[in-house]
């Protein structure tokens, strides 16, 4: 089977010359932990290998293929999809040992799933929600509920998912961390207030007065 780390090697290596169906295989033989070597020979033909290249050529290029230490692990093709298509769910609580019953069964089969834990009033409304009428714990596989754990109906959901029935989950997957069902959300910060200053008052305007004697309808 063509992997998905298998694809994706070979559009890495897609700026060489064309390597046909030999590399080809070389990759996906290989893995994305090899190292390709490149090197051209006295008739300059081109020759690529995962092994180092015999004394007295020149080498071209050494690309290494291994990926990043702290790059998530990648699911197989099979279970990214079920994953993708159906996502996992499952709503806990503690102490809940039959929360404790269905973790362990996903974990043992190898689903990658989410877990929201239910403890304060916000996270009941949210696990209502969910489809639960407050019992846990939940499972959600995609629009698929099971409420309560019973090994059989959770494996038979899964199978009709298209999770596979063996564990396929890489040897570094790393499960998230659990997170509250209803996360509390930060406040927003207040508008900043800006104290505008007081007009300043202003001086009534002096009124002259009319000399005396003076004639009617006098004006200044």
């Amino acid at each position: 089977m063509v992997t998905a780390a298998c694809i994706r090697t070979k559009r890495r290596l897609a700026r060489w010359a064309p390597l046909g169906l030999g590399l080809s295989w070389l990759v996906c033989a290989a893995g994305a932990s090899a190292q390709i070597y490149k090197w051209t020979d006295a008739n300059g033909v081109a020759s690529f290998s995962d092994q180092q290249p015999p004394a007295g050529v020149r080498l071209v290029e050494r690309k290494s293929l291994a990926s990043s230490g702290s790059a998530r692990a990648e699911l197989p093709y099979a279970l990214a999809e079920a994953a993708k298509t159906h996502p996992v769910v499952l709503y806990t609580t503690a102490p809940c040992e039959a929360c404790d019953q269905g973790r362990a069964l996903l974990r043992r089969r190898g689903i990658p799933f989410a877990e929201k834990t239910v403890q304060s009033n916000a996270d009941q409304q949210n696990l209502k929600d969910a489809g639960s009428n407050g019992q846990l714990p939940l499972l959600q596989v995609g629009g698929s509920r099971r409420v309560g754990f019973e090994a059989s109906a959770w494996n038979a959901v899964l199978t009709d998912a298209a999770y596979p029935l063996q564990a396929m989950l890489p040897a570094n997957w790393q499960h998230p961390v659990a997170a509250a069902a209803a996360p509390i959300v930060p406040p927003l910060p207040l508008p900043r207030v800006v104290q505008q200053a007081p007009p300043t008052p202003t001086a009534p305007a002096h009124r002259l007065t009319p000399p005396l004697h003076a004639p009617p309808g006098f004006r200044f």
